[in-house]
């Protein structure tokens, strides 16, 4: 009896530091960190597991602000291929999102026809910041850190960082368009479709 509980302890802290070994072993990527929405929901960035997702800073009243367009532009012509396009509003840089969660949201669906996730208002700079852009900005290096608004980080199908692109890049320039093309996931062909 007494062997029987010596082996059952043991076998149950091999188990034990084996979980514990594993958990040790797992890298953070983006699929382990989530938003708050507008509506008091969660988005959870693991749900777009497989997917390519360009997570963007932004604020309502900033020169920048017009990249919502583009921005729209971008998640409609990739969208059917598994890319989406996630905004993150902050009022961090220069004070420019000041509104309250809902009138961020109207004022970008109205404006901008913007059908991608807004979420709530973040802390992006010092401490207390968001725990995705401790992350990201960790994962991007001292280059990709945050500076301003319409900060661009790419996240690939994995999870991890695929690259950054600053504020003066604009949702349509061709390096942006290149690196979402690389990144999002193989095509699926439909049996019978001539391709």
């Amino acid at each position: 009896m007494r062997k029987a509980l010596l082996l059952g302890f043991f076998a149950s802290a091999l188990t034990l530091s084996g979980a514990a070994l594993a958990n040790e072993n797992h890298s953070p990527s983006a699929h382990d960190f989530s938003f708050e929405m507008a509506d008091g929901s969660k988005l959870d960035l693991g749900d777009y597991a497989g997917q390519t997702v360009l997570v963007v800073n932004t604020a309502s009243q900033c020169s920048f602000t017009r990249q919502y367009g583009p921005l729209q532009a971008l998640y409609e012509k990739y969208q059917d291929r598994g890319f989406t396009v996630v905004a993150v509003p902050s009022n961090d840089f220069g004070g420019q999102e000041p509104g309250t969660n809902s009138q961020i949201v109207d004022y970008a669906q109205s404006k901008f026809s913007v059908g991608f996730p807004i979420t709530s208002k973040v802390k992006i700079k010092g401490d207390g910041g968001d725990p995705f852009y401790q992350w990201a900005q960790s994962e991007a290096g001292m280059m990709g850190k945050v500076r301003w608004n319409f900060h661009k980080y790419l996240i690939g199908p994995d999870g991890q960082m695929a690259g950054w692109f600053s504020t003066f890049t604009e949702p349509d320039s061709i390096s942006l368009a290149r690196a979402i093309e690389k990144t999002l996931p193989p095509q699926m062909t439909t049996i019978g479709s001539g391709s």
